[in-house]
């Protein structure tokens, strides 16, 4: 390795929410290898499609390289290339004007899924700006669980792949195409190899069902039903783990009344599954020990979050999984700053009571705004309007349920600027964009906020194009002007250092460690009970009332039903080799999906004369788009899949064909659950047809 030619240890991150280790070859400025590092802590020498692509979002000639400024009209793709302090100054005062005349919470904040520290820069920019309005992606990623999880038993249990497990479910979680909030498919692979037993509970055949002991297929949406059911075996047969129960849980004998309204005979048809198979799964997963349950995203996709998700939570209560090795875990973070410190949460204290959620009624500890209701605050004024938008990192008009709803919001902004990567169709809405820096091109800290008990090191490995700048670095930027000097850094490396101080470590020897990881300790219970108002996981919610949520899991039933105009069941797909609708662009990643895919079972499609490779039209009652079939045996009878996130970078539109094969023109936003304003991105009634 000549002089010119260096290796650097890293984290990825950006392609998904990160954690495999890697380490990059650097010569003379770039990137020209990639390969996991058999040391990672978490992949211990994994690496997918996405990180391998990684650097090639570097040096993409259509990447964003100066400030823009629009000219026309907003999607005309009509732009002006203006400086960085004629940018900034632009979004300052036009943010400020609005602030100075409607009050600091008519201007909100967008991010995306969590990808860094940039993440919680972003809160804290809009805590020092004085606005309780943050708009997110937690509505329908990560929150429902975490914050049922805090509800329930004080916590949000995360999956133990580090320590043995007799059992894996599956539930929702194909970890071997998402690695999901750092499950790391290696670690699972490597436990599967020393005899450790999986179940798998999705509508798709995925590859790891391939290897499962028991696979539910179940029907998209049902997994509140399916939960129950699974709790009417446990507490009818007694498998539930007797002792925990009578010492650590409340509200059990109203659990076991609740459970009892859902024997599998109810259960099966509800969830396309037979009495027996549900009995099976309930008497396999309760007889594990330990048995560690992989909740994945999916479940956050209808209206029924919530009760799913606390059914699940008293599955994990009641076969006395929760923090035990090789179960479900309360990790205890590492001696770093704490997050409301971190984020001045202190400089908007009636937070809770301002934010447009408050209006609607959502689940105490949901502190961002689910985009529903930013829409209705734009378009509407409910319960007050919303003015301006500054957003990072995201992609609303193809991420967020009803896309021309989206569009509409975002076209009637008074002002909207984003930083981004690339000239996104919802960047090409804005009024001013910025260039990001791409990750690889700063320090950074992954994990950082998410509850999972360890912070990763990202450092530098190579510079950005000159006018690109780290998000961190623009937030300081902003901040310097909208909040003071003494509330932010000139240098966005001092956020680092923020977060670092109470561990005692300096950025370097950070860096040189690797990852910071908090105290391992299993039933902490025991010792200080759980952080709940009685001290013990709360099957029955005691603040039910208080709150206005409902005390015990229950099944709603399904938000849509299908019909004969709509009778198939339509769910949507990520793909392994992108995230969301990041990286259309990146040649080595859109040779692997060239096409948006729906896949639907072999008969389904001969009943229709489809064929592989036949373009079709996918309609619901909201709208419709083309993608290209796929028969596969791998979806069940009745169910089909559609590929989400598309855009086409290389279409002459400014918008880039958004409404083409976008799969959030099939959704809609007016049914929402009331804990999290989530709407329905899967079980959605639907049809399809080939276009002749």
């Amino acid at each position: 390795m000549d002089q010119k030619t260096r290796e650097i240890k890293t984290h990825c991150s950006y392609m998904d929410h990160g954690g495999c280790g890697l380490i990059l070859t650097v010569q003379d400025g770039r990137i020209v290898g990639v390969k996991g590092d058999p040391e990672g802590w978490l992949n211990q020498g994994y690496i997918c499609p996405k990180g391998l692509a990684s650097p090639r979002r570097l040096d993409h000639p259509r990447r964003l390289r100066h400030p823009l400024r629009r000219t026309g009209a907003r999607g005309a793709g009509q732009w002006e290339r203006i400086s960085w302090g004629q940018a900034l100054e632009e979004i300052s005062s036009r943010l400020d004007r609005i602030r100075r005349r409607d009050g600091a919470r008519a201007v909100a904040f967008g991010l995306g899924m969590p990808k860094g520290l940039d993440h919680f820069a972003q809160i804290r920019l809009a805590n020092t700006f004085g606005s309780p309005n943050l708009a997110a992606s937690q509505d329908v990623c990560h929150a429902p669980r975490e914050i049922s999880g805090v509800h329930t038993c004080g916590f949000y249990p995360v999956v133990d792949f580090k320590h043995p497990s007799k059992l894996v479910v599956l539930w929702a979680s194909n970890v071997t195409a998402t690695n999901e909030e750092g499950g790391i498919c290696s670690q699972l692979l490597k436990q599967l190899r020393q005899g450790t037993e999986l179940m798998v509970i999705d509508p798709r055949r995925n590859g790891l069902a391939d290897r499962a002991k028991l696979w539910l297929p179940l029907r998209p949406g049902s997994d509140a039903a399916l939960a129950l059911g699974l709790l009417n075996v446990m507490i009818q047969e007694q498998l539930f783990d007797a002792d925990f129960v009578a010492n650590w849980t409340h509200g059990f004998e109203d659990l076991a009344r609740q459970a009892a309204g859902y024997p599998p005979e109810r259960v099966a048809p509800i969830t396309w599954l037979e009495p027996e198979q549900i009995r099976a799964a309930a008497r396999l997963y309760a007889s594990a020990k330990p048995a560690a349950l992989a909740w994945g995203n999916p479940i956050e996709h209808t209206n029924n979050a919530f009760p799913a998700a606390r059914a699940l939570l008293c599955l994990m209560a009641l076969s006395g999984n929760l923090d035990v090795p090789g179960g479900n875990l309360q990790p205890r973070e590492p001696r770093i700053a704490g997050l409301g410190a971190f984020v001045r949460a202190d400089l908007v204290p009636d937070k809770r009571k301002e934010m447009l959620s408050a209006a609607h009624g959502v689940i105490p500890r949901f502190m961002t705004i689910p985009p529903a209701y930013l829409r209705r605050a734009i378009l509407e004024g409910r319960p007050y309007p919303i003015k301006g938008l500054f957003s990072m990192d995201t992609n609303p008009l193809l991420v967020w349920a009803d896309s021309r709803l989206t569009k509409r919001a975002l076209e009637s902004l008074e002002f909207f600027a984003c930083a981004e990567l690339f000239l996104t169709p919802s960047a090409a809405l804005a009024d001013v964009v910025l260039p990001a820096a791409a990750n690889f091109e700063f320090d950074d800290i992954g994990h950082y906020g998410l509850g999972h008990g360890y912070i990763l090191a990202r450092p530098q490995a190579v510079q950005p194009p000159d006018e690109c700048r780290p998000t961190m670095q623009i937030c300081c930027d902003l901040g310097r002007r909208l909040a003071g000097p003494e509330l932010w850094p000139q240098d966005y490396r001092e956020l680092l250092n923020m977060v670092l101080e109470p561990s005692g470590l300096s950025w370097q020897e950070f860096v040189e460690q690797g990852h910071l990881q908090g105290p391992v300790k299993f039933r902490k219970y025991q010792d200080q009970g759980f952080q709940t108002p009685s001290g013990k996981v709360e099957l029955r919610l005691s603040t039910a009332e208080k709150f206005g949520l409902p005390p015990l899991p229950a099944w709603g039933g399904f938000p849509e039903d299908t019909d004969q105009e709509f009778p198939l069941v339509l769910t949507g797909r990520k793909n392994r080799v992108s995230l969301h609708s990041s990286y259309r662009w990146v040649k080595e990643l859109r040779d692997q999906n060239p096409e948006p895919v729906l896949e639907m079972h072999p008969t389904d499609a001969a009943n229709r004369g489809i064929k592989g490779g036949d373009a079709v039209r996918i309609s619901t009652r909201q709208g419709s788009i083309v993608q290209i079939a796929r028969p596969s045996d791998r979806v069940r009878p009745g169910v089909v899949y559609a590929e989400h996130g598309w855009w086409f970078p290389e279409d002459p539109d400014p918008l880039g064909g958004w409404d083409r094969s976008n799969f959030n023109l099939l959704t809609g936003a007016d049914k929402l659950g009331q804990e999290f304003g989530t709407p329905n991105l899967a079980a959605i009634p639907c049809r399809v047809a080939k276009i002749e």
